[in-house]
């Protein structure tokens, strides 16, 4: 059977999510220490993001996403 055998993106499809979470990682932590919001919201929200930690995320998902395009790149 056809559709059974197929995957939606391929055989590629976990690469892809780590290409897509890696970088939404990436991206979201580095514009949480560049452009913090005005004011916070609600009360006991931070008025900036922790900066380590932010940092850490960020290299975390920019390893995920230069991992995933070197593996896309490599099959």
């Amino acid at each position: 059977m056809l559709l059974g055998e197929t995957l939606l993106l391929g055989d590629n499809l976990l690469v892809y999510l780590l290409l897509a979470f890696g970088g939404a990682m990436a991206a979201g932590n580095v514009l949480a220490i560049v452009k913090p919001p005005a004011a916070p919201k609600r009360d006991g929200d931070l008025h900036r993001a922790p900066v380590v930690r932010s940092v850490v995320f960020a290299i975390i998902g920019t390893i995920a996403a230069v991992w995933a395009i070197a593996s896309l790149l490599s099959s």
